[in-house]
């Protein structure tokens, strides 16, 4: 019994000296003391770290206590992209992983991970914060004026085969005969009996986009979204046909130049069933338009939770810290206006 009390008492020694903490003369436990007596205190830290370092700390604890009380639900998809992200970055740099990291400022790994998840949470925040903003109004205004049924639809893609150095007159005779590519695959077209048929042929032989040539172009049942923005003026001219219908224009985007067909239209599903997919589009448009949304949305969950800094210098900090971020923000909105 006697050696179980004494070796708990070298752990204790380990740990706190087996004897009372030393105090400074006002009754604070020290920290750290010296030979001559001098010694600081945890009040001592506390005040140090308040006024240089803990308002960033501070503003971390609080906003991951409200981000996964008030969005626990998704606190499993940002912890796993946070995990993919970490994953990503040390099959990316190897064994120069923790140099890399130490050069970023993160100490390990782990706060790399930790860094990515507090930052997906944030933005799924934001974004939430950014759908409160729409109205039903402009949900139905949306849905009404902008939202179309999906189409079937397919393409001839046709390139410009300039090369690297071209002048300008080779790059304008390139394009112009890729044009004339396209024009006369439209003459096939109104001269075809069975047009879907000789379309699929002609994509088959003509076609640039390899991803799509050998299904007879098919880009499937889609609407705006559904592809890069590339395809925006493709659908554009798509909502203009028939069904059945092909483009008898040279259809020009980014990508080159198309001849399109399109084979069905569908009636837009019910503004329940989509009103989320509304919300999300409108939301993004708001926060693009909308600079100070981040530290609108922040401040908006802080408050909803009643948060009230009881420390009068952090309370100050923090306060500065707000208005000066706002400041930041929006004198950089008007510059660039």
């Amino acid at each position: 019994m006697k050696k179980k009390i004494v070796a708990m008492c070298v752990l204790t020694l380990a740990l706190t000296g087996c004897g009372k903490v030393p105090k400074l003369s006002n009754g604070d436990e020290a920290i750290v003391s010296f030979e001559n007596g001098h010694m600081i205190s945890a009040n001592d830290l506390y005040e140090n770290m308040k006024n240089n370092y803990a308002l960033s700390s501070l503003i971390n604890l609080v906003d991951s206590y409200i981000f996964e009380t008030e969005f626990k639900d998704y606190i499993d998809d940002a912890r796993a992209y946070a995990e993919n992200a970490a994953a990503g970055f040390k099959a990316q740099y190897g064994d120069q992983t923790e140099l890399v990291l130490m050069n970023y400022g993160f100490s390990d790994l782990d706060a790399y991970e930790d860094y990515v998840y507090n930052n997906e949470m944030r933005d799924h925040v934001v974004d939430e914060y950014a759908k409160l903003q729409i109205t039903d109004e402009q949900v139905e205004k949306y849905y009404n004026d902008v939202l179309k049924g999906d189409v079937e639809l397919s393409h001839i893609l046709i390139t410009s085969d300039v090369k690297d150095g071209a002048t300008s007159d080779e790059k304008t005779e390139a394009e112009n005969k890729a044009k004339d590519t396209v024009k006369e695959i439209i003459e096939k077209l109104k001269k075809a009996d069975d047009v879907e048929k000789t379309f699929k042929e002609l994509a088959k032989e003509y076609s640039k986009d390899e991803a799509t040539k050998d299904n007879g172009g098919s880009l499937g049942k889609i609407t705006y979204g559904d592809l890069s923005k590339e395809y925006d003026e493709l659908l554009d001219n798509a909502y203009r046909l028939k069904d059945g219908a092909f483009s008898t224009d040279v259809i020009t985007t980014e990508l080159g130049y198309h001849v399109i067909l399109k084979t069905k239209t569908y009636e837009k599903e019910e503004l329940s069933k989509v009103k989320d997919e509304i919300l999300k589009e409108l939301g993004d448009d708001y926060r693009s338009e909308h600079s100070d949304t981040s530290v609108l949305a922040l401040q908006h969950y802080r408050q909803e939770y009643g948060m009230n800094i009881e420390d009068d210098t952090v309370k100050k900090q923090y306060t500065t810290y707000i208005t000066n971020l706002l400041q930041s923000v929006r004198q950089q909105d008007s510059e660039e206006s």
